[in-house]
């Protein structure tokens, strides 16, 4: 297949999918100043993208047209922020489905399927990493997720009118990749089952949380299992690209990972929090004080402007992330919390 995972040295080194984190402002930061080899999306329900779209579609008040989706935003993209794949989630094939074909009308590069988030509201629906205790269930996601972007395609292609062209796009284009991001198990790790399960599906690419369910983030990832799982993939479908992540601090320690583990890739989370030069290995010690605070103030306003609206608070995560590590640190992260608008933020900076 002709489709960007392929094309990807190795090992590649890509930023993780995290609710209220990973937007198009966050993103932003990266493909000015260092850009990761694949940007993913927050993660977003399919079954939600659905409901609120066809009620939209089929309802006749005019206030139910004028709300601004939620879910909507959480799938808007830059252009410089490719190749990009938008993760969604569900327990229903058919669901899946939808958000999938949607995604690819979207432009997106690829999908994804959350199957490890532990959120009990996201368990409760059969999804996220209660799909590691339903195999057949996963495999059953994966394979409407592939046929729904075959299908994506092959109307696509249909529409060429040259026929000629149009041999040559298939030649060098292939449908919308189907990826999932996991982990090694629910209670225990159960790699033996899950992972060829998984592979039965041929997704192109597996991300693993080297963590169980249970584990949530309480412990060390557990790195040798990448290794377990490298022999699994070996053995039962090798064209299967296998990723690692968990406490993975810098492109450094990524790379020395990929080297010893044998991941065809690295996936990087909470290392780029407060560190937007992650993917070019800038080393902190570099990066000046005001150049972090120019990109949190830059982070602010591309906040403001998504629509609908997050509330501003949840960008304190990134206040505490960017001020920290200098005297004087403890004082100004105090005040600027206090800061309810990008504007109030900027001028507190410049006092």
């Amino acid at each position: 297949m002709n489709h960007f995972w392929n094309t990807l040295r190795r090992p590649f080194f890509v930023m993780a999918p995290m609710a209220d984190v990973t937007d198009v402002a966050f993103r932003s930061l990266f493909a000015k100043r260092g850009k990761p080899d694949v940007f993913w999306t927050e993660f977003v329900s399919a079954d939600g993208l659905y409901h609120t779209i066809e009620n939209r579609i089929f309802s006749h008040s005019q206030e139910c047209e004028n709300i601004e989706n939620p879910l909507m935003r959480d799938l808007a993209f830059a252009e410089d922020q490719r190749p990009i794949v938008a993760q969604i989630f569900s327990s229903k094939p058919d669901m899946i489905a939808y958000a999938t074909k949607l995604v690819a009308s979207l432009g997106f590069d690829g999908v994804d399927i959350n199957m490890g988030c532990p959120d009990s509201s996201i368990e409760k629906q059969g999804a996220g990493a209660a799909l590691v205790r339903a195999p057949e269930l996963a495999v059953e996601l994966v394979r409407a997720a592939k046929q729904t972007a075959l299908e994506a395609y092959e109307s696509q292609i249909k529409h060429v009118p040259n026929s000629t062209y149009r041999t040559k796009l298939v030649l060098r284009t292939s449908p919308m990749p189907v990826s999932v991001k996991t982990r090694i198990g629910y209670n225990t790790e159960v790699l033996d089952k899950w992972l060829p399960a998984l592979l039965s599906a041929n997704p192109a690419a597996i991300t693993l949380h080297l963590r169980t369910r249970k584990q949530m983030s309480l412990v060390p990832a557990d790195w040798e299992q990448m290794k377990k799982a490298v022999e699994i993939r070996n053995r039962i479908n090798p064209n299967v690209l296998l990723i690692g992540n968990g406490d993975v601090r810098d492109l450094d320690d990524a790379r020395a990972k990929a080297e010893e583990y044998g991941a065809d890739g690295v996936m990087i989370g909470r290392g780029m929090f407060g560190n937007p030069w992650v993917f070019t290995n800038r080393q902190p010690e570099t990066i000046s004080l005001q150049e972090k605070l120019d990109a949190l103030i830059e982070l602010a306003y591309g906040f403001e402007k998504l629509s609908p609206p997050k509330n501003f608070a949840i960008l304190k995560k990134h206040i505490k992330a960017f001020v920290t590590g200098f005297d004087g640190a403890a004082d100004l992260r105090a005040m600027l919390m206090q800061a309810t608008s990008a504007a109030e933020l900027d001028k507190m900076i410049g006092m």
